[in-house]
């Protein structure tokens, strides 16, 4: 192991975890990983969504490199958020320099936000059920 060809990172973000393999030579070539299994390019799994599409590959430098995007949880939009942050870390890998171009815009921060629980008594997180005085 002592010649390793991959920048290996971890995004998360709400109940999403993006599992990213950063290949130094590349040519912009992003695959996703399902859970079920299947192979398909970034842009083909976010579809016809391009501000998460976008929101993915903010990190500008990344297109020099390939990527093996392995997806768990959650939903497109923290799926977006998490490949974000995984490629981000990744270019820190490769680049420690890097770290003071990305760090003003954000790409470094894990958004620590995620889902109230529900309590007793209440319907959902906050929502109480209906009071009526008589």
């Amino acid at each position: 192991m002592a010649n390793k060809d991959y920048y290996y990172a971890i995004g998360r973000r709400k109940e999403t975890t993006a599992i990213v393999k950063l290949f130094a030579k590349g040519s912009g070539n992003f695959v996703v990983k399902t859970p079920s299994g299947k192979d398909r390019s970034l842009q083909e799994y976010f579809g016809g969504n391009l501000y998460l599409f976008d929101n993915a590959l903010s990190p500008q430098r990344i297109k020099q490199f390939d990527a093996e995007i392995t997806l768990s949880g959650g939903g497109i939009a923290g799926q977006s958020d998490a490949i974000r942050l995984g490629l981000a870390r990744g270019l820190i890998l490769h680049d420690a320099d890097l770290r003071v171009t990305l760090k003003p815009y954000g790409l470094l921060k894990r958004d620590p936000r995620v889902k109230e629980r529900k309590k007793p008594g209440l319907k959902k997180a906050r929502k109480g059920p209906t009071w009526s005085k008589r």
